[in-house]
């Protein structure tokens, strides 16, 4: 059970996912009997968790409190906010409500899930309110990398919670969806008690640009690259990005094909909400690109995070079974590497440049800005709300300080200023000074293929030690109560050493291990565990006497 004690004249704040990371937004605001959680975010895997597909947050304490969770509530339909929502509501299913872009993205990750049709979802819009018996939820406009953005405002017995949710102030924007400036000042004068602001561009001292800055840009590309094909490849979920080129396409008579399953189903939704004007006729089919000239032609794709398996990495690897490189193709990077990906992205864009293609990325041809509002935005943002508290969110350790220090800047004090963990629970009374009310588990929860927890750090810590030094495998034949190897020694090596060039390490191994069955065997009482821990302790020596490596050692005997 938690540690939580939140008194019934307070209101409890808290992060199951977010901070001190990039990813896995998740945030509870509880009063009383009433829980509102706010986005359900995935977290890509660092290097080190080898074979991991993404990570969750650990929904325990939820579990723990189901009969309170009322709703969830989205910001907006990226993966780091709603990516987790089959497991969540496998967890916790209560009412969904989110804005008609990020609702469109939900169905159809329960459909793959098969979930769609035990889900309560609600649409919703700027201005929308929804009222439970103790809290509301307000929904306010704002701008980010993708339609139908909200920050979320709170409004509990003992004072407002706003949680910003992504956020930039883009006040051109390619969706025509302003941010609702007014709604944020009428918020901050009605008061806010606390405030919990995207940390992400904390360390920019910037005011970051708009969209139709790199609307100009791409309208300048499709001007400029009058042959060969033009492969643009940004986030699927990035629908202003998808906007822009398929705008530059339709106007510069190119015909457009869409490749990769997300991509597909962003242009699907897209179109069906009217974010994207594209008439039938522009849109062609895979199979049908060898029939269109070079020069008449936008390819659609997912990749432009280096994934090994979307459309593009396997264009660059000349394994797309439909699209084969060309020497004349213009590649466009409409994205910066997000956290870890930095060295597949550029393995990427190698394989391309080796291909001959001309490939354009990076912040000097200005095709990217971020989602995210730097410091002036950060600074505007706490000056329209007026916080009486701040809790900075969304963002790793170093830039929850940043924006803290900014608060300070601001003239909030630096005592109502709370840097905490996932698991924390900050407790609000409207009078008295906030307190940390307790900690529940809130530990990252592997997925890996259907399997979801089922990894632990002790299956990761022999994961790395395979990928670092391999696997030998001892196998022999004993009966023990004859004290007799039957069969064996033999060494059998994975990923340590090559067999064929490794025969005296080998036989001398087989040595090794034979001497030590022997001398385990003699021993009164001995068991096979005594038998298997010994050939590991003394293989695990003669190996690294020889090799300086450390290889996983598995024994496996067959005791008669």
């Amino acid at each position: 059970m938690s540690a939580v004690d939140i008194k019934e004249n307070e209101v409890g704040v808290y992060a199951l996912g977010g901070l001190g990371e990039i990813g896995k937004n998740t945030y509870g605001i509880q009063y009383q009997d009433e829980i509102i959680v706010v986005d359900a975010g995935i977290k890509f895997p660092e290097d080190s968790l080898l074979g991991i597909d993404y990570v969750i947050p650990d929904y325990s304490y939820l579990v723990e409190n189901i009969d309170k969770v009322k709703a969830l509530v989205i910001t907006h339909g990226h993966e780091d906010h709603i990516g987790a929502i089959a497991y969540f509501l496998q967890a916790v299913n209560v009412p969904v409500y989110a804005g008609p872009l990020a609702m469109a993205l939900i169905r159809n990750k329960l459909e793959e899930k098969q979930l769609l049709n035990r889900a309560e979802l609600h649409e919703i819009t700027d201005g929308s309110v929804i009222e439970f018996d103790q809290m509301s939820v307000e929904f306010i406009r704002t701008t980010h990398s993708i339609p139908d953005v909200f920050a979320v405002s709170v409004k509990t017995p003992v004072g407002t919670i706003v949680e910003t949710g992504d956020f930039k102030f883009d006040l051109t924007p390619t969706t025509k969806q302003k941010p609702n400036l007014w709604s944020m000042a009428r918020t901050g004068e009605e008061g806010v008690l606390l405030l919990m602001s995207d940390s992400t561009n904390a360390e920019r001292p910037e005011w970051t640009k708009s969209e139709a800055w790199v609307e100009k840009t791409v309208q300048k590309l499709f001007e400029q690259l009058k042959h060969g094909r033009i492969i643009f490849a940004t986030f699927a979920s990035n629908m202003n990005r998808i906007k822009m080129a398929t705008d530059a396409a339709i106007a510069h008579g190119r015909k457009i094909a869409v490749f990769g399953r997300s991509m597909e189903s962003a242009m699907t939704n897209g179109r069906a909400l009217g974010y994207l004007n594209i008439p039938d006729d522009a849109l062609i089919e895979q199979s049908q690109i060898k029939n269109i000239p070079d020069d008449e032609l936008l390819i659609l794709s997912t990749g432009s995070q280096g994934e090994s398996m979307a459309a593009l990495a396997r264009i660059a690897n000349g394994t797309h079974k439909q699209v084969r490189l060309k020497p004349n193709d213009n590649v466009i990077f409409s994205s910066s590497p997000i956290p870890g990906n930095t060295a597949s992205v550029n393995a990427v864009i190698n394989k391309l440049e080796e291909g001959g293609a001309n490939v354009i990325h990076g912040k000097l041809n200005n095709i990217h800005t971020s989602g995210h509002g730097g410091q002036e935005e950060q600074k505007l943002m706490l000056s329209l709300m007026k916080p009486e508290y701040f809790m900075p969110v969304h963002g790793e350790y170093r830039m929850l300080k940043v924006h803290a220090g900014l608060a300070e800047e601001l003239d909030i004090p630096k005592d109502h200023t709370f840097i905490l963990e996932n698991g924390d629970v900050l407790a609000l009374d409207g009078v008295n000074p906030p307190r940390i009310a307790g900690h529940f588990p809130a530990e990252d929860t592997y997925i890996d293929g259907s399997g979801i927890g089922d990894i632990g750090s002790i299956v990761l810590h022999d994961r790395l030690k395979l990928s670092q030094d391999g696997l030998v495998i001892v196998t022999a034949t004993i009966d023990l109560k004859k004290k007799e190897i039957l069969s064996g020694p033999d060494i059998l090596s994975r990923g340590f050493v090559y067999m064929r060039e490794s025969g005296d390490l080998i036989n001398d191994g087989r040595h090794v291990i034979f001497n030590t069955i022997r001398k385990a065997m003699s021993a009164k009482n001995a068991s096979e565990s005594d038998i298997r821990q010994a050939i590991i302790d003394d293989l695990a020596k003669y190996l690294h006497k020889e090799t300086a490596r450390k290889p996983m050692i598995l024994p496996m005997l067959i005791m008669i």
